[in-house]
């Protein structure tokens, strides 16, 4: 079945080319000019990812993004016209999965895009429980809990967790992380690392300055401390 992809952006020439370029690939795609479409086909179209722009008319793409997680870990990928660092991290730390800053190339988009869904299908459903403490990682359903508890994680804090978790005790460089999570095309900045971490950690430690799990290695990266699973 084909996968579905939802095109936010109020720039007509930039949703023409783009879902050309998407449905050459094989994708079906609906397109929204503004926020209040973009939330209301986001619930009926069911997409497998969203390609959203921050700036739109009536509500901007934050809001759009705000709005849909609340019930959705629908993989997002912001489009921003800014070239400055706080666009990006704004729609990181509100859940984005990644970002691309226009002026951009269709093709590098499709290419975000195709390694975005990769992940998806990558997902290992027959790998064991693992258990680290009070934090529980089910592999095969995507599904965590800390103390019994669920706790709701976007895609790609997700796959960072489960990464980390796969190499309990080691360190793992913001390039590794990349290249196990978002692919080893990425083009974006290494930073992108450290705003999905700071999410994670919100989520899953007791304190996040001071974290059990995903502990900082100054100048080599992260490490998960989980004892043994």
């Amino acid at each position: 079945m084909a996968q579905r992809i939802l095109l936010v952006d109020d720039e007509m020439s930039v949703l023409k080319s783009v879902r050309a370029y998407l449905e050459r690939e094989g994708f079906v795609v609906a397109t929204a000019e503004d926020g209040l479409t973009a939330v209301q086909l986001a619930r009926s179209f069911q997409p497998n990812l969203i390609i959203l722009d921050v700036m739109l008319p009536g509500q901007d793409g934050f809001g759009v993004l705000r709005t849909i997680r609340r019930n959705s870990d629908v993989y997002v990928l912001m489009l921003t016209a800014s070239a400055g660092e706080i666009d990006r991290v704004v729609g990181l730390e509100l859940g984005a999965d990644d970002y691309l800053t226009k002026p951009f190339s269709p093709r590098e988009l499709v290419a975000r895009v195709k390694a975005i869904l990769r992940r998806g299908r990558n997902a290992s459903s027959t790998e064991p429980l693992l258990t680290f403490g009070g934090l529980q990682i089910d592999p095969g359903a995507h599904r965590v809990w800390k103390n019994g508890e669920e706790i709701e994680l976007t895609p790609t804090e997700y796959d960072l967790l489960f990464t980390l978790s796969r190499h309990n005790g080691r360190v793992l460089s913001r390039q590794q992380l990349i290249e196990h999570v978002w692919g080893y095309n990425y083009f974006g900045d290494e930073r992108i690392i450290d705003v999905h971490i700071r999410r994670l950690r919100l989520k899953i430690e007791d304190d996040s300055q001071q974290p059990q799990y995903i502990v900082t290695v100054r100048g080599a990266g992260y490490r998960f401390d989980g004892g043994t699973a």
